[in-house]
């Protein structure tokens, strides 16, 4: 089994580590009621996708 012949420094493993940071989500407005959703998903407060409703949400639930 490979072992490593000497301790990696500080710098080259942050360097290495420089991608790893987390990036938020990519957002985009829903084009029927302007709620952020995630790209190419179905939006979540008006359940359309490309401009067609694809779950009929009730408007009364009570």
């Amino acid at each position: 089994m490979a072992l490593p012949k000497r301790r990696h420094s500080h710098s080259r493993t942050r360097k290495r580590r420089a991608h790893d940071a987390l990036k938020p989500p990519n957002t985009v407005a829903c084009p029927e009621c302007g709620e952020p959703k995630l790209p190419h998903r179905l939006c979540g407060g008006c359940g359309t996708y490309k401009n067609r409703a694809v779950i009929h949400l009730e408007e009364d639930l009570g």
